[in-house]
């Protein structure tokens, strides 16, 4: 049997970390991981004490057709990358990576280019994180530098999604 290597190993954690989500949408995981060691994870889901869209049976966003990367703010759900973050200590944080995969609800199938937000963006550079994978299929992924986000500031261009 071959072993699995290390970065699809802690990307399959993710996955599984995603079936908690509540998102009627997308189900997310994120595993912050340093020095070998998982530091936190999370899961897509309403705030604490509050109704999730699975429970009220609706999506905001999907009722009112917004694309991908677009308002947040309607979004009843807290990220998987914010909810793994605000489980860390930031001394944890720095120099970690953060593991990430997103799958569509609609039919279980990879999230297609998937990406941070750009408020979930911003919260990971704040947190320390050094790097992030993300799942682009069961066996391949992606692996952005922090760095390139601060240097890449989608922000000052106005562009919308990802």
């Amino acid at each position: 049997m071959e072993r699995r290597d290390k970065h699809n190993y802690y990307l399959d954690l993710a996955e599984i970390v995603s079936q908690r989500s509540t998102c009627l949408r997308r189900r997310y995981g994120a595993v912050i991981v340093k020095n070998d060691e998982v530091i936190a994870t999370g899961y897509v889901g309403a705030p604490r004490g509050r109704k999730n869209c699975s429970d009220i049976g609706e999506c905001i966003r999907q009722k009112m057709q917004i694309p991908r990367g677009e308002r947040y703010e309607l979004c009843r759900s807290v990220h998987a990358e914010v909810n793994a973050i605000i489980s860390a200590s930031r001394d944890k944080m720095i120099g970690a990576s953060l593991y990430l995969t997103g799958l569509e609800m609609a039919d279980g199938s990879y999230i297609k280019n998937a990406s941070s937000c750009s408020m979930c963006k911003r919260t990971i550079i704040n947190a320390g994180i050094e790097t992030v994978y993300i799942r682009d299929d069961k066996d391949h992924f992606r692996v952005i530098p922090v760095s390139d986000w601060v240097e890449n500031d989608e922000s000052l261009e106005g562009k919308f999604g990802y």
